[in-house]
Formats: C-alpha cells, structure tokens, sequence
C-alpha cells in the first residue's frame, strides 16, 4: 500500500508509519508532500492521505491520527492504547495525558533537527517507537535503581 502525508514528519506523522509497517503493511511505500499539495500527490500517486484534514485517518477532536489508525484496523493491544495516550499527549500539547509525552515530544523535535529528510527521519524515529513499545509491552513495571551514591563504603 501507498500512504502519504504532510512533509517534516513529527510525532503522529511518525507514529502512524510505524503502526503501519509494524502492524498493518510491512511493505508500505510513505511519500510526502507539502500541506496543499497531499491530496492531489495522494491522487496521483494511488496512496492514502493521512494526518491531512478532511481524511478519515487523521485528528478528530482530542484523537489524533494514531487513534483513528487503531480504531479503523482494530488494533487493541494494551501496549498500542497505551502508546496512543503518549503519542497524543506529545501531538497534542497536552503532556498531561502521560508522563512520557514531554520526552517524546523532545525527542521528536531533536530528530527533526538532526534529519531534515523525511524518509531518514521515519528510520531513526521507528527506532524510538519500537523502544517505547517494547518498554510498555514487556518493561514497564521494571525499574533502575542503582545509584553509587548510596551504597555504603566498605559494604
């Protein structure tokens, strides 16, 4: 499947491939357009527009992009839903939402500083959400606390 969407991808616009690759499509082809010009790309292209308005797979009130992906492919993993309530909180300016949307939000705004082309910044920030969803699958209640401070000379 063809998908595209706004150039300069951050957060969600990252997100969203991820989740396709990842669960959906594991040969999915992104392209990626100025604002205006998606939907004529999309058309030309035979690719669905995403995270655009006036698309079925984009923000829908406090929802974004990600949410509306997991409710059109009926994907209920807990660890999905809960990545969701992150990606929104960080897409959304609502930080609120979960304590990690802050770091995400950073990171995203980081990578887009370091990679200004759009198909190497979906590459590193894949790394990033792999990370996030292997933590809320199978780390999340694991903890790190060493801290040399504390130990006790001679113990």
């Amino acid at each position: 499947m063809r998908w595209i969407t706004r150039e300069k991808p951050k957060i969600d616009r990252v997100a969203c491939p991820w989740l396709i690759r990842r669960f959906i499509d594991a040969e999915a082809e992104f392209f990626f357009a100025p604002s205006g010009e998606v939907m004529a790309r999309a058309a030309e292209l035979g690719a669905t527009a995403f995270d655009v308005d006036g698309v079925p797979l984009s923000h829908d009130g406090p929802r974004c992009s990600f949410d509306a992906f997991l409710t059109r492919y009926r994907l209920p993993d807990p660890a999905l839903q809960e990545l969701a309530v992150i990606v929104r909180g960080a897409d959304t300016a609502h930080p609120e939402l979960a304590p990690q949307a802050a770091g995400l939000l950073a990171i995203s705004l980081g990578l887009s500083r370091l990679y200004r082309d759009d198909h190497t910044m979906l590459e590193r920030g894949f790394l990033i959400y792999d990370a996030l969803y292997a933590w809320l699958r199978y780390a999340k209640d694991e903890t790190h606390t060493w801290n040399p401070q504390r130990m006790v000379s001679g113990v």
